[in-house]
């Protein structure tokens, strides 16, 4: 995506959020948000053949490299992989628990194993050294793999979203949910009680959209400024 296109997602995505709510215009909410969200996963995930800001990250950087940590960013010192997982937990948790009250991507696939990790948070409030270890120890492809697979179940669950539904406030029982199956940590208790405040549009709005949308774009910095130093250091 460039400039252009990034301009074009801000302007839709100020859209979307002026037409959610408004009953009348919800199956062109559900239109636009597809749009939108194809753009912020692989592009095999929306099938519109068209870049996505993933494949922006994902194109001409080593493995090794994502997995880098600390990064001398300004504004995170995370790994790509780390924002790659952090993005995925929390899009299957927001979707699956509390918008579909189903079961998350994450247990129905067993991806928690697959991806060598031995814990289901969010990745909120993580320690370094924890950091550090999932950075070096997650498995890449399964990582990759399972972003997808949450962005495939995020587009069914909102293309069945049935008109009124955008306007609904978040259960609590869901809430209550997040902690019992481990997937928000009691030191990361703020996140669930912000999301408790949410409606659907709220979590659609942000965790499924802008909250991938301003993560990417870090991850992309972080290349950039890796990519950057690599040539430097061979002298180019």
């Amino acid at each position: 995506m460039d400039v252009i296109q990034r301009k074009e997602w801000n302007a839709n995505h100020k859209k979307l959020t002026e037409i959610i709510l408004k009953s009348e215009e919800h199956s062109q909410a559900i239109q636009l948000f597809l749009s939108q969200h194809a753009l912020l996963h692989s592009s095999s995930v929306g099938n519109s053949g068209n870049p996505t800001l993933e494949d922006e990250v994902l194109i001409d950087l080593e493995e090794k490299l994502y997995r880098e940590y600390p990064v001398a960013n300004r504004d995170t010192k995370n790994s790509i992989v780390w924002h790659l997982w952090h993005l995925a937990r929390i899009e299957d948790m927001t979707m699956n628990i509390l918008i579909a009250n189903d079961e998350q991507v994450s247990v129905k696939g067993n991806w928690t194993e697959k991806m060598n990790i031995d814990f289901c948070h969010s990745g909120n409030d993580m320690r370094d050294e924890e950091i550090a270890g999932l950075s070096k120890s997650i498995d890449f492809d399964s990582l990759i793999a399972y972003r997808q697979a949450v962005g495939r179940r995020t587009r069914e669950i909102i293309s069945l979203l049935e008109q009124g539904q955008f306007k609904k406030k978040v259960n609590k029982n869901r809430i209550n949910r997040l902690f019992d199956e481990n997937a928000v940590t009691q030191e990361a208790a703020w996140l669930a009680d912000y999301w408790s405040k949410k409606t659907i549009a709220g979590l659609i709005l942000m965790p499924a959209t802008r909250h991938n949308y301003l993560h990417l774009n870090k991850c992309i910095r972080i290349k950039e400024k890796i990519q950057k130093r690599m040539k430097k250091s061979k002298g180019y």
